[in-house]
């Protein structure tokens, strides 16, 4: 496994992530293709493993289950301050006012069974509640110590800057790291928000980096409760399969040239474009193996230019529009 510092926090991350949005009781009704406690500990186990200290989850995934869930497994087999736990929060009543901050952490913590989180995330851009405000909530949760170090995810890139601007004029603590949509087939924040995160040394976490599995194999839908259910990697990805599908046979190919799985390629492309750590979500051990085998895979200038060729401008999905 490969490290590196997540922006400007100090904190050694895992160049791969662990999405838990796959652990979590399926009785939530958030997602039918969960883990139980077991599988989810066994998966979690392979992960710490492989080298991986980079946990990510959610309140809101599977109504706090997968916070549950993975608290409990880290626990029983490491200890707290050899992992990175990142939660997030913004899906629930409140989204980012300073009370729901403030009663939404309190939440995660007890849920996680741990006195502080390492990186908190908002999930999405609060267009109700003030900037100033959340910004100034999030802070004193790190003058609390229940907060290490603060990120963002999918956001426009307006939004981004101007949340650290006022981060910045008040002396509050800004972000380091954005979770964003990122892949070969949406491309989207190339344009704005990624430039934005390179020039302040923001650390690029992106979530989806497989595009929910179509850049793992040639098959665009698989055969699996996930991919049958995933409504949302459906509303994603479906309606652009006719154009996208060129960037996956590219990734085929050249996964052809260097004997290595697609996975890896999209992966390695990942790294080369600067990412520090794509979160992966697995459902099992060998998805895991797969993806540490990234890092044996060095794309050239021209691999790179070669795989990214026939994108074409995507509808935006991910930053949430005004209502």
């Amino acid at each position: 496994m490969k490290y590196a510092t997540l922006g400007n926090s100090g904190i050694e991350v895992s160049r791969l992530c662990v999405g838990c949005m796959s652990f979590g009781d399926p009785a939530s009704k958030m997602h039918a293709w969960t883990l139980n406690p077991e599988e989810s500990e066994a998966l979690i186990k392979r992960a710490l493993d492989l080298g991986i200290n980079f946990f990510d989850t959610a309140n809101g995934y599977s109504a706090g289950t997968s916070e549950e869930y993975l608290g409990r497994a880290l626990k029983k087999h490491v200890p707290r301050d050899k992992v990175v736990i990142g939660t997030k929060v913004y899906n629930n009543e409140g989204h980012l006012s300073k009370p729901a901050i403030l009663r939404e952490i309190d939440g995660s913590l007890k849920r996680l069974d741990t006195d502080y989180v390492d990186l908190y995330i908002i999930h999405r851009f609060d267009y109700d509640t003030p900037i100033e405000e959340t910004m100034e909530a999030l802070h004193s949760l790190l003058k609390a110590g229940k907060v290490r170090a603060i990120g963002a995810s999918a956001m426009y890139g307006y939004q981004f800057h101007n949340m650290q601007v006022a981060a910045e004029q008040n002396g509050w603590t800004r972000f380091v790291s954005m979770q964003n949509h990122y892949n070969l087939l949406y491309r989207e924040d190339e344009r704005e928000l990624i430039p934005i995160c390179k020039e302040q040394n923001v650390a690029l976490t992106p979530y989806s980096p497989l595009a929910a599995g179509r850049l793992s194999r040639l098959e665009w839908k698989a055969d699996t409760l996930r991919s049958q259910t995933d409504k949302i990697a459906i509303s994603k990805y479906d309606d652009t399969q006719e154009s996208d599908y060129g960037i996956v046979l590219r990734v085929n190919e050249l996964a052809q040239k260097y004997d290595v799985t697609m996975t890896q390629i999209a992966l390695a492309w990942h790294l080369a474009k600067g990412v520090t750590a794509p979160i992966i979500g697995a459902t099992k051990a060998k998805y895991l193996d797969d993806a540490a085998g990234a890092f044996d895979v060095t794309l050239t200038a021209e691999d790179v230019a070669y795989l990214e060729e026939p994108y074409v401008p995507h509808k935006i999905v991910g930053a949430l529009p005004h209502a």
